[in-house]
């Protein structure tokens, strides 16, 4: 994957980042990433490059037809599977000549600001996309709407399961307002809230890389003794994002973040293209629009923040809306459309746990184990929380492009941590359309980049032609036949190297 995308102080560092997300997705599949930038503040530089992802410096001007070329042919020289442009100054030209290379192109949009889009995909992950923004766009062109594909940085996934607690004495307030902020809209905010008559009130200042005004940001927060704290360029943003109990924030990317984590936040506008995300999340009652920076007073911005410590009902109700609103699979939403894939699989939760019983007691599924006794709820119950538990135990389950699931597969690693045995089943509704052998490759490719395993090993009754037929057009070979539970069983093995000599 090739991504093109800038940061600088106007620009800001959100393209870059949630194109980050995009990469670590790719990688996490064994996969090369190669970051093409024209403007690139060192800390970001830095930061891509501790994900070892290569950076190549661009010497022409950004966005121009020179740009545009040297992308295509770079890209091209790389055998680039997919290139992602992400930034304003990628006009409809830029595109076209990229697109005319023959490549595949992902275009992250936002507002529908290009006149024609010559994209293979066209990604805008904000609440207010619609298809009525791009009536201009190739016929080819397949559009990724909303919020369940909103990108999400790896450092982010830890806290899925997290919930936030209840503070009954909020004091604690995170301002971040972008990695530029050339207008230095911080020390508004800095200033207000020292307007703030609370002494228990403390407050952490994120500020950018490539904010210029960090000096005097400093020398601010030192006035402030020692309930303030400013930070510069940050690596453990969800750790700050849990410890505040509400945010003051830029209406950017990183309001995808905050309600990810289900932090109440008040939201200032600083660029026009910010309008529509910040009007929007007011309106879902996930944030507070504050509105243009400009338009707000530091007294105005101040009784905001009194107003939203002292509602708890208004800060859980902010918090709720934001857990449902961002479920943190967006990147892997993406790469399904990347790879033209049917389904994902993802660790399964204790919300499957019904559903997983419910395709084990199917009749045929019985029929076909070598136990075909019902399996009463209980039993199941205890069965899936070991299972859930057990650190020998990768346990997924399969979703289409529509999050529907579709089965589920599990594999059990034997003392020798190199081998695997497989359980897999598809639901009813979709047997005989081919999901079997896409479920087994996936899930196969799964644990032999991801894990130390060398060979998966399963065993399938004699009197199942149609499973044993799904496994070996997934790349397992018979080595012969064995006894499971006193039934034959036929004995069926994938290796790692098979792709490779095959």
């Amino acid at each position: 994957m090739v991504i093109r995308a800038d940061a600088n102080t106007n620009i800001g560092a959100g393209h870059v980042l949630r194109c980050l997300a995009l990469a670590q997705a790719w990688q996490g599949e064994g996969r090369r990433v190669l970051f093409f930038s024209v403007e690139l503040p060192p800390w970001l530089e830095t930061r891509l490059r501790k994900e070892k992802i290569e950076i190549i410096p661009l010497a022409v001007q950004a966005g121009s037809p020179q740009d545009a070329l040297q992308t295509a042919q770079f890209s091209k020289n790389q055998n680039a599977s997919w290139i992602v442009l992400d930034g304003y100054h990628f006009d409809s030209s830029y595109h076209k000549t990229v697109k005319d290379s023959g490549l595949k192109i992902l275009v992250l949009d936002d507002n529908g600001s290009s006149y024609h889009y010559y994209a293979d995909i066209i990604l805008n992950q904000n609440l207010h996309a619609h298809e009525k923004l791009y009536p201009h766009r190739e016929p080819h062109s397949r559009l990724l709407l909303g919020t369940r594909y909103v990108l999400l940085r790896n450092d982010f996934f830890q806290w899925r399961s997290w919930k936030r607690p209840d503070n009954p004495k909020p004091n604690k307030i995170l301002v971040m307002l972008g990695g530029g902020d050339p207008d230095n809209v911080t020390l508004k905010v800095i200033t207000a809230l020292q307007a703030i008559s609370s002494p228990e009130i403390e407050s952490i200042i994120v500020v950018g890389g490539s904010n210029p005004h960090y000096e005097v940001l400093h020398s601010q927060v030192q006035k402030a003794g020692a309930r303030f704290q400013i930070k510069r360029d940050v690596i453990n943003l969800p750790e700050l994002m849990a410890w505040a109990d509400i945010a003051i924030s830029a209406a950017g990317t990183t309001t995808w973040e905050l309600a990810f984590m289900m932090l109440p936040s008040l939201l200032l506008v600083l660029s026009k293209n910010q309008e529509l995300v910040a009007k929007q999340l007011d309106l879902k009652g996930i944030a507070i629009n504050l509105n243009r920076q400009e338009d707000i007073s530091i007294g105005g911005i101040a009784a905001a923040v009194s107003r939203l410590l002292e509602s708890f009902e208004l800060r859980a109700t902010m918090s709720e809306s934001g857990k449902h609103l961002i479920d943190g699979e967006g990147s892997q939403r993406v790469l399904m459309h990347l790879d033209g894939k049917k389904i994902r699989i993802k660790k399964v939760g204790l919300e499957n746990c019904q559903l997983i019983w419910e395709w084990a007691n199917d009749p045929e599924v019985r029929q076909s184990s070598f136990s075909s006794n019902p399996i009463p709820w209980e039993e199941h119950i205890d069965w899936f929380k070991r299972k859930a538990n057990d650190s020998h135990c990768y346990f997924f389950i399969a979703l289409d492009q529509l999050d529907i699931p579709i089965g589920q597969v599990r594999f059990d690693v034997k003392e020798n941590d190199v081998e695997a045995e497989i359980d897999v089943s598809v639901k009813k509704q979709v047997r005989g359309l081919g999901y079997g052998t896409l479920l087994l490759n996936l899930a196969a490719d799964k644990m032999f980049n991801s894990t130390g395993i060398e060979a998966i090993h399963s065993f399938v009754k004699t009197d199942n032609p149609n499973s044993i037929g799904a496994f070996k057009g997934a790349g397992y070979q018979n080595i012969g036949f064995k006894s499971k539970q006193g039934k034959k069983a036929v004995h069926l093995v994938r290796k790692k190297n098979y792709e490779k000599t095959n």
